[in-house]
């Protein structure tokens, strides 16, 4: 099967990075709050390599011989035998359906690429679902009774449950340096302070992040993600030099440059049954 370059890109460092970062900045642990934040995502790929691999993966896509494999697969999978084997394997199937689309909608490979979000809450769960790119159609769904996160294919009909966390001593290989600036913004309605966070690893490799965070919202506990187990032990370092909620989130990092925003903080009753694995629903091992 062709991959048109896919391993170089939904697989690499890129897409884990992406993935970490959607989590750690958005999975607020609720004291009362129970509703949906919607949130936009917008990213900037600056990194040389990557842009290359982009580059050539979108060669690949448009290639007409890669045209005619996908072509000549999409027939396979009509064919009976695969067809039943697809339904044995529906994480295969889902993939397969997804670069098909994607090679009949041109082969674009910024469509790879997350446009948004948006996170339910209840009860100290909640629930992520994306929007748009290779994570279409994923949702991340945190129990709390539980205490474990689960990714849930609605295309496949699949779920997993996530690793732990690193372990506390991972901590000691990165350096943090947290400053609250003066510098305030107006993100809906609500004025908020600027963080700025900047981050060493072991390698010496810099990351910064930028947090617009509001105090005016009182039913959201940020702080909690410090000991949560979704994030790793170099957030744990800086969330709770954090005070309020993050409205907004820049990242610089080497790869590129990328930018979170809330569109919508709605408060309302929602029913128990969006924080459950669906029924029917097949565990598979986790591929993140």
């Amino acid at each position: 099967m062709p991959n048109f370059g896919r391993n170089n890109i939904t697989n690499s460092k890129m897409k884990n990075i992406l993935f970490v970062l959607l989590l750690t900045t958005t999975l607020v642990r609720s004291q009362g709050f129970e509703g949906v934040i919607n949130w936009k995502m917008t990213m900037e790929i600056t990194d040389p390599k990557v842009k290359a691999q982009m580059e050539e993966a979108q060669q690949k896509m448009n290639d007409p011989a890669q045209q005619a494999q996908m072509k000549e697969m999409e027939e396979r999978m009509n064919d009976p035998q695969m067809k039943a084997m697809m339904e044995a394997n529906p994480q295969m199937k889902a993939q397969m359906e997804k670069m098909l689309k994607m090679a009949q909608g041109g082969g674009d490979m910024t469509s790879l690429i997350p446009t948004g979000y948006s996170i339910k809450i209840k009860n100290k769960n909640s629930l992520i679902s994306m929007q748009g790119g290779m994570m279409a159609n994923t949702d991340i769904l945190f129990l709390s009774e539980k205490n474990t996160t689960y990714k849930i294919d609605r295309e496949s009909k699949t779920y997993s449950t996530l690793p732990q966390s690193k372990s506390e001593d991972q901590a000691t290989k990165m350096e943090t340096k947290v400053t609250k600036t003066s510098e305030t913004a107006k993100i809906l309605g609500y004025t908020c302070i600027k963080y700025i966070v900047d981050i060493t690893t072991e390698g010496g490799h810099a990351m910064q992040q930028f947090f617009w965070t509001t105090t005016a919202i009182k039913d959201i506990d940020f702080k909690s993600m410090a000991n949560d187990r979704m994030s790793n032990s170099k957030q744990r370092m800086y969330f709770d030099k954090v005070d309020g909620v993050p409205l907004k989130v820049e990242m610089s990092m080497p790869q590129g440059n990328m930018i979170m925003e809330v569109t919508e903080l709605k408060k309302m009753s929602l029913p128990a049954s969006d924080f459950a694995i669906p029924a029917g629903f097949k565990e598979v091992p986790n591929t993140f």
